[in-house]
């Protein structure tokens, strides 16, 4: 298994200033190479001059018999063996070697029988010269690259900032959380000039806003519809237990029976939109309850208390979670159904085919089931909702022998 890579190896300003870092030091390597090779064929070439212009001198000075002048000599003891070989092969030429310990230009050219004349030229102050220079280039570069990046990192930083913060905005909104706002300053005045960032907050904010009040339209239909069809489905339940006995008259009070449980899910549900609902928290025994919410549901459900818990929930949701949990069991699965505390987690299994693919990958929707198969889709997602309110978390799985296991996991427990 490769090793995992610390939080900061990927991020866009370590990536920026890894290259505002290489490029700073290409240029600086580039530049510092240009002016040491310029700096250096001039002052080479200036030594070389004079070399060659004092072997002139000395040369005529040889050929008229006259004493030759310091530095210069025939067959001189320092002489580099290449420029020997050069001069003895009738040419001229220079060149630099150390010398008694310091840099010396030579010079050297032919001579009557066979032997090559030399000039030495000090060169240790051009070699300084040089030295200087490659220390002040080092330096220099070093100070620009160091100060180009920390720079560049200020202005990146900035730039991967304002990009983090859009980022948490985003989550904040996937979380459901459709108030959150990114509010980048540069979106406010239009007059500034707007970048890449500031484009893609400004698009995320009126994403949100759209999709916040497409929502509250949403709920607010749901809310008026439900409240709407409740008077009415009151007066239809009072006329239809006014009907004979019959089978007709069984048939007509389903289907009202139905028809309110359904309203009073949807009025449950747009509650719960709202986001104002208050718990109304006690201490209650989990198994105890467990066994209320069977004998309630009126279904056959084993209980099993592997180990007891006392936890402070509001017992009314906490309920309605639970049997919406063993409703749901016995609508879409196949006994047995068997609801299990163990602490303050409980679990609800069946031993039908599984949940289906889109709730355990996205969770439970609203008016969706699947394969035809009976309710609203309103069941699971009021669990949903009263769990969050419960704070607890509630999950969906498939049993690896067959099966859909609810899990609610409720905070705290003795």
């Amino acid at each position: 298994m490769r090793p995992a890579l610390p939080h900061w190896a990927g991020t866009l300003a370590v990536k920026a200033a890894a290259f505002i870092t290489v490029m700073c030091c290409a240029l600086a390597a580039l530049l510092g190479v240009l002016v040491h090779v310029s700096v250096t064929n001039q002052t080479v070439g200036q030594a070389r001059d004079l070399a060659l212009s004092r072997l002139t001198d000395a040369s005529r000075a040889y050929e008229a018999g006259d004493t030759l002048l310091p530095g210069a000599a025939v067959d001189p003891a320092g002489l580099p063996a290449p420029l020997r070989t050069l001069a003895l092969s009738g040419e001229r030429g220079t060149m630099v070697s150390t010398y008694r310990g310091r840099p010396t230009m030579w010079a050297a050219g032919p001579v009557a029988g066979r032997r090559a004349l030399g000039v030495e030229v000090d060169y240790s102050q051009q070699s300084r010269t040089i030295a200087g220079l490659d220390q002040s280039i080092l330096w220099s570069s070093g100070l620009a690259i160091g100060a180009t990046v920390l720079v560049g990192a200020f202005a990146v930083t900035r730039v991967t900032g304002r990009l983090h913060g859009t980022a948490r905005v985003a989550r904040r909104i996937s979380a459901g959380d459709l108030d959150a706002r990114v509010k980048d300053p540069r979106t406010k005045d239009p007059t500034r000039p707007q970048d890449e960032v500031a484009t893609v907050a400004a698009a995320l904010d009126s994403m949100a806003s759209s999709l916040q009040g497409k929502l509250l339209s949403e709920q607010r239909f749901t809310a008026d519809v439900a409240h709407e069809l409740r008077t009415p489905l009151t007066g239809l339940h009072a006329a239809a237990e006014l009907l004979p006995p019959g089978r007709p008259t069984e048939l007509v009070r389903d289907r009202v029976a139905a028809l309110r449980t359904l309203t009073e899910d949807l009025l449950e549900i747009s509650r719960l939109d709202t986001g104002r609902e208050r718990l109304e928290a006690d201490t209650e025994e989990l198994g105890a309850l467990a066994g209320r919410v069977v004998r309630a549901s009126g279904t056959e459900t084993e209980v099993r208390v592997l180990r007891d818990a006392r936890v402070e929930t509001d017992r009314r949701r906490l309920e309605r979670v639970l049997g919406n949990l063993v409703a749901n069991a016995h609508r879409h699965g196949r006994p047995p159904v068997v609801l299990t505390v163990d602490g303050p987690v409980v679990t609800v299994r069946d031993h039908g085919g599984g949940f289906p693919e889109y709730l355990l990958a996205h969770g439970p929707q609203r008016f969706r089931t699947e394969g035809g198969a009976r309710g609203h889709g309103l069941g699971l997602t009021i669990a949903s909702g009263q769990a969050e309110v419960l704070g607890a978390r509630l999950s969906f799985a498939d049993a690896v022998d067959g099966g859909a296991v609810a899990t609610l996991t409720l905070p705290g427990g003795e």
